[in-house]
Order: C-alpha cells, then sequence, then structure tokens
C-alpha cells in the first residue's frame, strides 16, 4: 500500500504533538521545524485533521493546534482515514 505525503505527514504532525506537547497547543512552527515539514503544507493537513476531529486548535499568539482525545485512543488508521479520504 501506497501512502500519500498529506498521510505520511499527518501521521508525524499527530506523533509530534503527542510526543512534545504535554497536552498544551504546538505551534506549526514548531512543528514544521522539527520535521522538515513546510508551514503552509502543514496548514492544509491540519485543516483535515482538524475537520476529522483529531485535532483542535487555539487562536492566537499563544495558539496552535492539540490533539482532540489522548495520544493513545488516535489510531494509524484513524488518520489515514482522514487524510485519505473515502
Amino acid at each position: 500500500m501506497r501512502l500519500s505525503t498529506h498521510s505520511r505527514y499527518g501521521v508525524r504532525a499527530v506523533f509530534d504533538i503527542a510526543f512534545h506537547s504535554a497536552g498544551l497547543e504546538t505551534q506549526v512552527k514548531d512543528i514544521s521545524r522539527r520535521q522538515g515539514i513546510s508551514p503552509r503544507y502543514l496548514e492544509q493537513i491540519f485543516q483535515k485533521l482538524k475537520r476529522g476531529g483529531i485535532v483542535g486548535s487555539k487562536r492566537g499568539p499563544a495558539g496552535g493546534y492539540f490533539l482532540t482525545k489522548k495520544p493513545e485512543q488516535i489510531t494509524v488508521a484513524e488518520i489515514l482515514q482522514v487524510t485519505e479520504g473515502d
């Protein structure tokens, strides 16, 4: 099975939030720097993940993205379904 770049980066981004955020918001620029992914591309991926209910967001200078569930409750299959579509 071949995964799209959206899916691979989506899994990496969710893992990054789970590993580095400790339940707090994480800014795209930080994820981008750690994962080597363009911030604009990450924003597109996060919009899909947000619509899928995997991440939420908080606006403002101290805002960012956060997981809507505990990391152990999120499956790779769920991320792939949201990023790949039907």
